[in-house]
């Protein structure tokens, strides 16, 4: 699989790079700037980003998303410490991985994700780390917690009598 690192902090995406690398895909690119990534979406073709949310000239990385999603139909997760700031559409991408994140929640998400996009769906459950929009959640047929127990804002105290 080849995957997009946008990321404009550098150790993060030295450590993106190794997850990558360590799970058998190759990296065709990491940019710190919008600009930089559609300039390396248009002369290589990626299967999946990773993109931050606030790259370095700004809260650009929905508008890189929905690029890579648009044009050259790649899969985007969104890594980001910033989810309140990723449009209600999600920009097209599939989901989000919110920072801080784990080496192991980065390869679980990458590795279900790539399953989904080969398959169709998962024989994993969705990991924990990675929050789907509902518009893959669907076209992937993962099951919701949301849907399966509609409590989404509301205490448990109302339900136990607390």
């Amino acid at each position: 699989m080849k995957i997009l690192i946008t990321e404009d902090e550098p150790i993060v995406a030295d450590e993106l790079e190794a997850i990558i690398t360590d799970l058998g895909h190759h990296v065709i690119g990491i940019a710190g700037s919008s600009r930089r990534a559609l300039m390396l979406a248009q002369m290589t073709s990626c299967d999946l980003a990773l993109v931050d949310v606030h790259l370095s000239d700004g809260i650009t990385g929905p508008v890189v998303a929905r690029h890579l999603c648009e044009e050259t139909h790649a899969t985007v997760i969104f890594t980001t410490s910033n989810p309140q700031q990723i449009p209600q559409d999600f920009s097209f991408a599939c989901g989000t991985i919110v920072k801080p994140y784990s080496e192991r929640a980065v390869k679980s998400a990458i590795m279900f994700v790539v399953d989904c996009m080969q398959m169709g769906s998962s024989q994993c459950p969705k990991p924990r780390a990675l929050e789907l929009s509902p518009a893959y959640a669907a076209r992937w047929q993962v099951g919701s917690f949301d849907k399966a127990f509609p409590l989404r804002g509301r205490s448990l105290q109302f339900f136990f009598g607390g």
